[in-house]
């Protein structure tokens, strides 16, 4: 594959029947594609993490996977109300989620830190009012 290939989904907001759509997408494509088994798991758990903070947060936003022949890029864009405290939200085990998406068994405050942990490169950008921005890479 020397071209990129590119996919974008649209997420939609407070609908976690939804969640998980565009990673089960993606990891699809990347089986097709031949692509490692270690990388694929990577792109799905950070791409499905990303996608519920949208869904819990953000009131959904936009998903941009970027595949080439060395890196997987994902590209999350909300519109939500940022986030003030970046440090703070990168903490395991901190949380914003409300009582009833707790409820639901989501919000245990470990969707940015595995969005970390499963890329190996990320990037976080965010203004409160305006929305939030995560790069992730993966590298195959």
């Amino acid at each position: 594959m020397s071209e990129h290939l590119t996919f974008t989904y649209e997420i939609p907001g407070d609908d976690f029947t939804r969640a998980g759509e565009a990673s089960s997408a993606i990891k699809n494509k990347l089986k097709m594609l031949g692509v490692d088994n270690a990388a694929i798991r990577k792109v799905a758990i950070a791409m499905y993490e990303g996608e519920i903070n949208m869904v819990i947060h953000a009131d959904g936003g936009e998903l941009t996977v970027t595949i080439s022949d060395t890196e997987i890029v994902m590209v999350l864009a909300d519109k939500g109300p940022g986030i003030p405290d970046i440090s703070k939200a990168m903490q395991e085990g901190y949380s914003t989620a409300p009582e009833e998406v707790r409820s639901l068994g989501f919000g245990a405050g470990m969707g940015l830190p595995n969005m970390k942990k499963y890329s190996d490169d990320f990037q976080i950008e965010s203004e409160v009012g305006v929305g939030t921005t995560v790069t992730m890479k993966v590298f195959i």
